[in-house]
């Protein structure tokens, strides 16, 4: 069975949806590395009984050293695919060097609103639609390929919560998706699933 590491930092749901619906059914989530030590994910992945590792990155001096902390922890277990779910650190060259197997959701059709607060720059926007963007990981911050993407249509009314939730309920969907069908398929060149 083909082995996945998910990287997180916060709240952890993207996270247990991933194990709930894939964790020792097609793949097995070795290993979850978070670089916050009070991120909510910590206790959701110990409830799957899924091994943790904390790599606090205020311990280190650089981006470049904790990358290196990093990539060893991920090289321990060899995985097939290594999944950003919510993991709010740049990587540089070190990382994507290193693991060319990455792949991070964004919560907006990129390449519109890379990097912080883009689900709300992505709604207070005049575009008609919004969307998840799930994409191969490389040095520029949410630069790398498109894997795939999902969308819909926003009502002039929609509330900001109702935003948010329809965002999530599509990153629910599309990235466990995209996780089967690269490691059915293939790496880094090669498409992932359908646009919807």
């Amino acid at each position: 069975m083909k082995k996945i590491v998910i990287l997180f930092s916060g709240s952890g749901t993207n996270l247990e949806n991933i194990i709930k619906r894939l964790h020792g059914k097609e793949l097995i989530v070795a290993k979850a590395i978070t670089n916050n030590p009070e991120a909510g994910g910590i206790e959701r992945a110990r409830r799957y009984n899924i091994p943790v590792e904390i790599i606090d990155h205020r311990q280190f001096s650089e981006r470049e050293e904790f990358d290196r902390e990093l990539v060893a922890s991920i090289k321990e277990v060899e995985p097939d695919l290594v999944v950003l779910a919510g993991f709010m650190r740049i990587l540089t060259k070190v990382f994507t060097s290193a693991i060319p197997n990455a792949i991070n959701i964004h919560p907006s059709l990129l390449p519109c609103f890379k990097g912080a607060r883009a689900l709300e720059r992505s709604y207070a926007s005049d575009m008609k639609v919004a969307g998840v963007t799930v994409h191969w990981v490389n040095e520029e911050l949410d630069g790398g390929e498109i894997i795939d993407q999902s969308c819909f249509h926003r009502g002039d009314t929609m509330d900001f919560q109702e935003f948010e939730r329809r965002i999530h309920s599509l990153e629910y969907e599309l990235y466990p998706k995209v996780i089967r069908s690269l490691l059915t398929r293939g790496g880094p060149g090669t498409s992932g699933g359908e646009s919807q």
